[in-house]
């Protein structure tokens, strides 16, 4: 395994971490985890150099509002001194924040979760702007203090979703230790980018990729164009070989997530770490990197640019998160990974179904699309 500093902490960190949001499960329920399965996984990961393990208090819950199995299961999976061989992450849930206590409530919850006196790298969980005046008003950066000071947790950092502008304000607010962004080589613009990849770096933060697969949707499904221009590369990888690459070759990426479900991929994703240096792909790999997501691109459905002009929405729709989840069901044949974000967006009352028809939007919008008619897709889709 390879490792590399998380930014500034000075912590090395294997630069593939296990991320413990898709574990294997019996049935179709999310909170029947295959408890001996995803035991063996995460002790095989440790066991072969994976020394980051990341959960949160909603993975593999019945609903984002309550607590999840998986900070149980990794609470369980990290006895018999597993617990000493790691940095252990985890969430603070912001969306069930609703007044300054519950910060210290929901982490003594966790500690005990995950039978755990310190969580090493402790995050505030998909920050978006809907969210950061309470949090302001709640004194959030009081709590990480006093967190910090009291050995609760070790050092502050939070995922993000949502536009550059705002992960710049956000990295400006505090004196963060590390950040969590969604990024892969589709998602170059997307959310904070490659522009807070860059930010991240300068500003001294670690940074930590997460959906580096896009939740499989690199790697399963694949349109026979795209599948054809693999096909014909010299160099063969497997897809997933291929989209963790093209993030380890990036110096400023300290350390890559995968949620892995499976005993084969655990395997796969290690054996591809072993080649995971910085600069080490080849000009001609780049190219063909490219030339697939512009074949990807191709397929998109709706011509929304993120450009926001569009928001605030006065039913509180996230529009463009909304209209890019329908692109997804449209670019890369997969219901799975959108499905999941919706999900978590009706939680939030942000999801396409929340739409009452105003039109506001449509009249603020500099592309002129047909707004609604695309939310109203979107909302039968995925409300079925």
């Amino acid at each position: 395994m390879l490792f590399r500093e998380l930014g500034k902490t000075g912590q090395k960190v294997s630069i593939l971490g296990f991320g413990c949001m898709r574990l294997p499960t019996i049935g179709e329920r999310s909170d029947h985890i295959n408890k001996p399965l995803a035991t063996e996984m995460i002790h095989y990961a440790i066991d072969h150099g994976i020394n980051y393990i990341d959960t949160a208090y909603p993975y593999h819950a019945s609903s984002p509002t309550e607590g999840g199995m998986s900070e149980i299961l990794v609470g369980n999976a990290l006895k018999e001194g597993y617990r000493e061989q790691v940095y252990l992450a985890t969430k603070l849930p912001i969306w069930l924040i609703q007044k300054s206590e519950d910060m210290n409530r929901y982490l003594n919850e966790q500690l005990q979760r995950l039978q755990t006196d310190r969580i090493d790298f402790y995050l505030l969980h998909g920050l978006h702007r809907h969210f950061w005046e309470h949090l302001i008003n709640f004194d959030v950066f009081e709590f990480l203090d006093s967190a910090i000071e009291d050995g609760r947790i070790g050092y502050a950092g939070f995922s993000f979703h949502d536009e550059f502008e705002f992960f710049k304000e956000v990295v400006n607010s505090y004196n963060w230790s590390f950040s969590q962004i969604q990024y892969n080589y589709m998602d170059r613009n997307f959310q904070a980018g490659r522009a807070g990849l860059e930010y991240a770096a300068k500003k001294g933060l670690g940074t930590i990729i997460m959906e580096p697969l896009r939740g499989g949707c690199l790697t399963k499904n694949i349109p026979e164009d795209i599948q054809k221009l693999w096909d014909e590369s010299k160099v063969k990888r497997t897809l997933a070989g291929w989209g963790l690459r093209f993030l380890w070759d990036q110096s400023n990426i300290n350390l890559v997530l995968s949620g892995m479900s499976t005993m084969e991929q655990v395997r796969e994703n290690i054996k591809i770490a072993e080649e995971g240096y910085p600069q080490s792909l080849t000009k001609a790999e780049k190219d063909l990197i490219e030339k697939v997501r512009e074949t990807f691109n191709a397929r998109i459905h709706v011509d929304c640019t993120n450009c926001n002009y569009c928001m605030p929405c006065p039913a509180g729709v996230n529009i463009p998160l909304n209209l890019s989840l329908l692109n997804d069901v449209y670019i890369y044949n997969n219901l799975d990974k959108p499905s999941g974000n919706y999900f978590h967006l009706s939680a939030r009352g942000m999801s396409a179904a929340y739409c009452n028809e105003c039109g506001e939007c449509e009249e603020k919008c500099t592309q002129s699309i047909s707004i609604k008619k695309y939310l109203k897709e979107t909302a039968d889709i995925f409300e079925k």
